[in-house]
């Protein structure tokens, strides 16, 4: 296990997607994560079965926490709660806006009291404004931020088909952790961060928003193709089978026409001269495409891709992703035996990916409350 945090120590109130992925990466770095649970457990416990009889979300999300059972509106177990918190480095919750204030554990004089305490308080739409008392879930932000509304076919708005939202604020948090981290190394004194799935997923729809703003653009689902960028997408070869391909300048562009496609003229085409224009015409193009590539096995038309230097991609199922030349995967302890997940983003030098066990609900229960009483 990657030993880069291993004298931090993180107490965490949350549950779902979004929180647990910003202390899971703290876990992976060596830290310390004590992981405060209802006496339910967290809900993601909960929603499959499909690992051994452990939900999918929850495996992937928590390996090398500690699990404790505490209801914090009993006024015991919450004074083991800001014992804990008094010892620890980093506080993480992602309760309901002001749920922490009525609790006593407000970020704000937690750190006033702690004063090189980093606090880091997850949220929907924000601890402020109009929509923060919103429950705020994935696919409900993916809506109101305008993601679904540029995703799916020309037909209709579609869902990214994982947590992007939730993803997005657990990373935008683990980075803004890190951040705070160094700065408290210079400085002594913690850090207060407030990030949530809104503006996580805000940020990325930067680009879309520029386009539609300042270029008076609106941006149209295109299904298996890129919005703003042609040709790039799925075009179909014999027997149906589909290969993407990806266009990203004017010199790729001229040796997809002479090489692949066999039409040098289509390059200097009044309608397919610049990006611009290619996806103001990308119906034409794309037939133009497809009539070529229907003739034509995807294995030849790949060979010719690479001969040409342009970039593809088949299309892949989940299950084929098992079996991908360039999957990497871990091994994980549970209650239940030893499973693997695909391995981390990131590979760094020296570390083997050796991680904490998949702990069961309570488990470090009673360790904890001794550790921490007064």
């Amino acid at each position: 296990m990657n030993k880069d945090l291993e004298e931090i120590t993180v107490v965490t109130l949350e549950q779902a997607v979004a929180a647990p992925y910003a202390s899971g990466k703290l876990a992976q770095a060596g830290a310390r994560v004590i992981k405060i649970e209802r006496h339910e457990g967290d809900f993601a416990r909960n929603y499959d079965q499909d690992v051994k009889g452990l939900s999918a979300y929850f495996v992937w999300l928590n390996h090398g926490k500690q699990s404790v059972c505490l209801n914090i509106k009993d006024p015991k177990d919450l004074k083991t709660l800001k014992n804990i918190i008094s010892k620890s480095d980093i506080f993480i919750q992602n309760l309901m806006p002001g749920a922490t204030d009525r609790l006593g554990i407000n970020s704000k004089k937690l750190r006033a009291k702690h004063p090189a305490l980093i606090t880091c308080d997850i949220s929907g739409y924000g601890q402020t404004g109009p929509y923060s008392k919103m429950k705020a879930y994935d696919l409900l932000i993916q809506a109101e931020s305008g993601l679904a509304g540029i995703n799916g076919s020309p037909n209709e708005p579609g869902r990214v088909g994982v947590s992007v939202c939730d993803i997005a604020a657990g990373m935008t948090s683990y980075q803004a952790i890190l951040q705070a981290l160094i700065a408290r190394q210079k400085s002594g004194q913690g850090r207060g961060i407030e990030v949530s799935l809104f503006h996580s997923l805000a940020d990325w729809m930067n680009v879309p928003y520029l386009q539609n703003h300042y270029g008076k653009r609106e941006i149209k689902r295109a299904g298996l193709h890129h919005a703003t960028i042609a040709p790039y997408g799925a075009y179909t070869c014999l027997n149906g089978q589909l290969v993407l391909i990806s266009i990203q300048n004017e010199r790729e562009w001229a040796r997809l026409c002479s090489q692949v496609l066999n039409k040098p003229d289509l390059a200097t085409d009044k309608n397919f001269i610049s990006n611009t224009k290619r996806v103001e015409n990308r119906n034409n193009l794309d037939l133009i495409i497809n009539e070529t590539f229907n003739k034509v096995s995807r294995e030849k038309v790949i060979q010719k891709l690479k001969d040409a230097d342009i970039a593809y991609g088949q299309l892949s199922s989940v299950g084929d992703l098992e079996n991908h030349p360039q999957s990497n995967f871990i091994n994980l302890s549970t209650s239940e035996g030893e499973i693997k997940i695909l391995s981390p983003g990131a590979i760094i030098s020296g570390e083997n990916f050796n991680f904490g066990k998949v702990p069961y609900l309570g488990e470090h229960t009673e360790l904890i409350k001794r550790e921490f009483q007064d």
